[in-house]
């Protein structure tokens, strides 16, 4: 994640009583690396489980705790911080919101100086998000599952719960998301939602294909610009399968992943799923050709020096199969191509988008971006060609992504 995700948002970053409290060091020190300004505002209560110092020296700002303390500044200040620190704010974030706090919220409460902003806030204007905290009887409990569906209801913006061994020793549901987690969704409550209500399929990464139990043939692709158009087009709103194969990379968040190995195998997962598709994006790096019958043992030199004799057949090709469907042909289903080249970028990104026969097709030089953390994209179309100018993967996949919805609703 670009360290400047956030850079020019001011968040109130508040804390309410629980064990918790220990991850919202680590997650202010994200949100201030990502580029936010953050002010943290703590309860009582969650004093008692870490101190206003530790949140200070890490935000660079002075902690509010206590709603009566003599702040009025030599500037005239009205001395009203449950006004002044909501109105600041580009958003609000809870993280841990305890059971408590959240009962709290619900009824309006405002007997600490937390709850009194959180109350305090313009509405239309600065969002309340939620991170949830609590052993997971008592998140599982009817009241606590009432109140968060209350809370949604109001407005407020309610983040899932991790799942795993919580402080008591029991496991299950209801530990805070760790910060990266959060981090991510607070990226991404910030991202226009262009595709909001849309399902995306998207493949990455390369392709293998065996020759035998231990060989095969891929290629260089890192798979890391088709997870960067799975989190992008995530975090726009969209429900999105990313149909993978063979990568070391982490799933993004509220992605569904499908894991493949072999252009056949990665073709059968794309049918599956294309009929409830409104965008298919072919990003993997698939092989061209694989070996006629795979070996079932490992093919051994024999101190000849002859080399095994191969067949090589094609493999299916997953775009122009996909784009050849009746909903693709319909419009029902928008495909996007991409051409990794070696050279002659434009000549071979216009041949390749008419004979694949889609409306968008996205280039790049291969050797150039595979396996690295940026890249440049040129956008081909029935009208001409468009240069996405280097950038990170994950910069270049949110124009991207807004460039596809876009070129579809006109």
């Amino acid at each position: 994640m670009s360290t400047l995700e956030l850079a020019g948002k001011h968040l109130v970053l508040g804390l309410s009583g629980g064990i918790a409290c220990y991850k919202a060091a680590e997650l202010c020190r994200a949100l201030v690396k990502a580029g936010a300004s953050v002010q943290v505002v703590m309860t009582e209560g969650a004093t008692h489980f870490i101190t206003p110092t530790t949140m200070q020296a890490l935000s660079n700002r002075p902690v509010y705790v206590d709603p009566w303390e003599d702040r009025a500044a030599a500037d005239g200040s009205n001395n009203m911080p449950h006004i002044n620190l909501s109105r600041e704010a580009d958003a609000i974030l809870i993280a841990p919101a305890s059971a408590d706090f959240m009962a709290r919220l619900l009824h309006g409460r405002a007997d600490d100086l937390l709850a009194l902003l959180c109350l305090a806030r313009p509405l239309a204007r600065v969002p309340l998000i939620i991170a949830p905290a609590m052993n997971r009887e008592m998140w599982q409990h009817p009241a606590t599952q009432r109140n968060v569906a209350q809370l949604r209801a109001d407005g407020a913006h309610v983040l899932d719960v991790g799942q795993g061994e919580q402080a008591c020793g029991e496991v299950g549901d209801g530990r805070m998301l760790e910060p990266e987690d959060i981090l991510a969704d607070v990226v991404a409550f910030f991202q226009p939602q262009s595709m909001r209500g849309q399902r995306v399929l998207i493949t990455a990464g390369p392709t293998y294909e065996a020759i035998d139990p231990v060989r095969g043939i891929t290629n260089r692709s890192s798979g890391k610009m088709g997870f960067a158009i799975a989190q992008a087009a995530a975090e726009a709103g969209a429900e999105v399968t990313l149909v993978s194969g063979p990568v070391a990379l982490k799933t993004p968040r509220h992605v569904q992943r499908v894991d493949v190995r072999s252009a056949r195998e990665m073709l059968a997962a794309v049918q599956s799923h294309a009929d409830q598709a409104d965008y298919f994006v072919a990003c993997a790096a698939v092989a061209d050709w694989r070996v006629d019958g795979e070996s079932e043992r490992k093919i051994k030199k024999d101190g000849s020096g002859d080399t095994p004799a191969l067949r090589f057949v094609e493999n299916p090709d997953i775009l122009a199969t996909i784009a050849q469907s009746e909903r693709a042909e319909s419009g029902a289903l928008y495909c996007v191509g991409f051409a990794a080249e070696s050279h002659d970028l434009l000549k071979h990104a216009q041949e390749k988008r008419q004979r694949k026969g889609v409306p968008l097709l996205v280039g790049n030089i291969g050797p150039d971006t595979f396996g690295h953390d940026h890249n440049r994209l040129l956008l081909v179309d029935a009208q001409g060609s468009m240069e996405l100018p280097e950038a990170s993967k994950l910069t270049l996949a949110r124009e991207l992504v807004a460039e596809m919805a876009r070129r579809r609703a006109a």
